[in-house]
């Protein structure tokens, strides 16, 4: 409720955006605003109607600030090569300033007189600065560049909170008394007075127009990780020493297992799921001195079977591989062997086939054997090795692979061979894609194959596909 259609009114207490008339009623006034026809206060103060004019007599007066005019900040936001800072008040202006003018952006050009890599580097968040307004619209725009009375003001140490006082070393303008940090910082000459107008000249300490040396080039060269600054010991802490996650066995807090010499890890495969990393140490034990052990688990802690035993030396470990491998524990076999040799690693060799031209022999019977298989090449061809393509449970695949003495009659023996019968089926034979052993790929087929198949593959696809069209189809029958 508000009063209207009085001359005079008793004052009562309003803040900003509170509708306090209407503008049939009265007309906007100083500390208010019409907006669609309603009066709004812009201020906190007293609100009262004088002669049809609506007043908010503010507590506090409201300030806009103009270009060229100071101001006192507190750098809030930084990003990479901009940032933001809170005016606190406008020197020589005292009140309160309008929510439009709270901020001050800046660019990373507009901090001092030196190339900076990110605004990080010249100012940092809890600073306390003096600035120069360059701009009031669209937004309100500073800049700490173009006079040596401004800068920062006022910095504490990001790792121990204490201030930082100005003192040149090289790249560094300030140094933390407490904890010995190092940094730069773009400074006021009055640093470190208060608000005070003093002369004190700490903007000399900003080496204007000078390149960086070594030390700042190679923390920049790190990117923002080489930048991170961490918790000084002893300050922000007790003084206790620290403790940090680590293996067992492990030496130093680096977060990774110690390298060992080769043969000193062994893995011990089988284990039942009862047996964990206790029982697993209490085993190996008798064998040696170990400096790490552990049973793997999964994500609801549940042993995955195997774990890992890291001897101190290669002696150590062999002999307990030989003596624990095939080792019963509850029943259960145990197999132990070289974790870091890969000839031991179950790692199965690529099997070497029998010399010879390889043919690919498909469309077989499942009822054939090999005795029937090399029958066929009788008075043909020679066949150095045979080989039945099986399923995982021994079941006959429909195809095998013949490797025949005359490699240089391929052609010949496929004509020969290709659509004759065995146990009643028509087979198909012909140059694997493989060619001649260790030769030139000759006879290869498929070659421009883009999905990675092999012609065995593909042959038996398309083996399946034409017994497919050729399967007569069931009759359905006919209901009445």
């Amino acid at each position: 409720m508000f009063a209207t259609g009085m001359k005079n009114m008793t004052p009562s207490l309003v803040t900003p955006g509170t509708q306090v008339s209407t503008s049939s009623e009265c007309e906007a006034g100083d500390g208010t605003i019409e907006v669609n026809g309603s009066i709004l206060a812009t201020a906190t103060g007293m609100f009262s109607i004088q002669d049809g004019i609506a007043i908010v007599a503010a507590q506090k007066e409201i300030v806009t600030p103009e270009v060229g005019d100071t101001v006192l900040c507190e750098i809030v936001k930084l990003n990479e090569k901009n940032g933001e800072a809170q005016v606190l008040c406008i020197e020589g202006k005292p009140g309160s300033v309008l929510p439009e003018h709270l901020y001050g952006q800046f660019h990373v050009t507009g901090i001092v007189d030196r190339y900076m890599h990110q605004t990080a580097d010249a100012v940092r968040r809890r600073d306390v600065c003096r600035a120069e307004v360059k701009e009031t619209s669209p937004v309100l725009r500073i800049s700490f560049r173009d006079r040596d009375d401004c800068g920062v003001l006022h910095a504490i140490c990001p790792p121990c909170g204490d201030v930082l006082i100005p003192e040149l070393e090289g790249d560094w303008n300030v140094r933390c008394p407490t904890c010995n940090y190092q940094s730069y910082r773009a400074l006021a000459d009055n640093y470190g007075a208060g608000w005070a107008e003093v002369e004190q000249g700490a903007s000399s300490l900003n080496n204007s127009g000078k390149r960086w040396g070594a030390a700042a080039e190679a923390m920049f060269g790190k990117g923002p990780a080489g930048r991170a600054t961490f918790i000084a010991a002893d300050v922000r802490e007790d003084g206790r020493e620290r403790t940090y996650f680590r293996f067992e066995g492990e030496s130093g807090g680096k977060g990774r297992r110690p390298r060992n010499a080769p043969g000193c890890r062994l893995f011990v495969g089988g284990l039942p799921r009862e047996v964990g990393t206790e029982e697993l140490r209490a085993l190996f034990a008798e064998h040696g001195d170990m400096t790490d052990c552990i049973v793997l688990t999964d994500d609801n802690g549940v042993n995955r079977g195997f774990g890992f035993v890291t001897y101190s030396e290669k002696s150590q470990a062999d002999a307990a591989a030989e003596k624990l491998n095939g080792h019963k524990i509850n029943g259960r076999k145990i197999g132990v062997r070289d974790a870091d040799s890969d000839d031991k690693k179950g790692k199965r060799e690529k099997r070497k086939d029998p010399e010879g031209l390889k043919l690919y022999i498909g469309n077989l019977p499942f009822k054939a054997t090999e005795e029937n298989i090399r029958a066929m090449f009788d008075g043909i061809a020679t066949v150095n090795g045979l080989v039945v393509a099986t399923s995982g449970d021994g079941k006959p695949k429909g195809f095998a692979f013949a490797f025949i003495k005359e490699m240089d009659k391929g052609e010949e023996i496929v004509s020969k061979l290709n659509g004759s019968e065995l146990l009643g089926r028509r087979i198909k034979v012909d140059v694997s894609q493989g060619g001649k052993k260790g030769g030139n790929n000759r006879g290869k087929r498929g070659s421009d194959n883009s999905d990675g198949k092999s012609s065995r593959e593909l042959q038996a696809l398309r083996e399946e596909e034409e017994d497919s069209k050729k399967r007569p189809r069931r009759r359905r029958e006919k209901k009445d």
